[in-house]
């Protein structure tokens, strides 16, 4: 399908998008990688007078660690997070969840940003960045403002951002020491959105003992969820397998799957369970290595 007619621009400076996002309201969108924006486009479910594209803006063009938080600038691409050097190691949440988003050409073009802006409800980084505790930084006319993902996303393909707001960056906090993350995905094939997915991040004390827990759920809701009866269940208490077994049973309960083309809701919510313990295993053991 051949796109509708939209008038382009690429503004230099983040003070020159946001000043243009101002003036065209919702007429205007915002174009990074494109790869959720472009589909849209192409079967007509959004019509702009104007895309503002803000790969040339270099002050977004960063991806680094400063301040007690992982920075990462709008222009961070999905394999920037993948193949940054040592990144593993302090944060293998975000490299486990850059590997399975969709296929390398996307990977290579999206940006972790602009996904999260799309707040799809399958989209892999909501649930990710929820676990570990994010926060999203929003420039606008009258300044920055600061949320944590948990207050940005707001229902399926609905944010916190205003029309004349751009999300600048996703601030990730550093881990403390015996910290530990996985993702699990189910998908029908390489490259799908999920059927289910667990994003989860622990810290343990010397005692082996948790201290903090984020569960993040993606697919199985109108929106990524935070399993918050599972992370509470986990604190104080030593991460033996039944008590990870019991988290799990938690969490999906704490689900709010439905049934469609890629299974039935009890399915989903089973699937849950299974890789929420599994995702809960591989931090614990993580975290106890680091």
């Amino acid at each position: 399908m051949i796109t509708p007619p939209f008038d382009y621009v690429a503004p230099q400076t983040v003070a020159e998008a946001v000043q243009l996002l101002r003036r065209h309201g919702d007429e205007a969108k915002v174009i990074a990688g494109g790869q959720s924006l472009i589909p849209m486009l192409r079967f007509r479910l959004l019509e702009p007078a104007l895309l503002v594209d803000i790969n040339r803006i270099e002050e977004l063009a960063y991806f680094r660690e400063e301040g007690g938080f992982l920075r990462l600038g709008a222009l961070t691409r999905h394999s920037d997070v993948e193949f940054a050097p040592g990144l593993e190691r302090r944060y293998p949440l975000l490299v486990a969840t850059a590997r399975v988003v969709a296929d390398p050409l996307v990977r290579n073009r999206g940006t972790v940003a602009g996904s999260l802006a799309h707040a799809d409800p399958a989209g892999d980084w909501g649930a990710a960045l929820l676990a570990a505790g994010a926060q999203v930084v929003l420039t606008g006319p009258d300044g920055s403002r600061t949320l944590s993902v948990d207050d940005f996303l707001l229902d399926t393909f609905t944010t916190a951002l205003g029309e004349d707001e751009l999300l600048t960056e996703v601030r990730v906090p550093v881990p403390p020491e015996r910290t530990g993350g996985a993702y699990l995905k189910l998908e029908r094939k390489v490259g799908d959105f999920a059927i289910a997915a667990v994003g989860v991040q622990v810290t343990l004390n010397a005692a082996g003992e948790c201290t903090r827990a984020g569960i993040g759920l993606c697919g199985v809701g109108s929106i990524s969820l935070r399993a918050r009866q599972a992370e509470e269940y986990l604190l104080g208490r030593t991460l033996t397998e039944d008590v990870l077994a019991e988290a799990a049973s938690v969490a999906a309960e704490e689900a709010d799957p439905v049934s469609d083309q890629r299974g039935p809701a009890e399915y989903k919510r089973d699937m849950v369970r299974v890789l929420t313990r599994r995702a809960l295993q591989q931090a614990v053991e993580r975290a106890r290595a680091a």
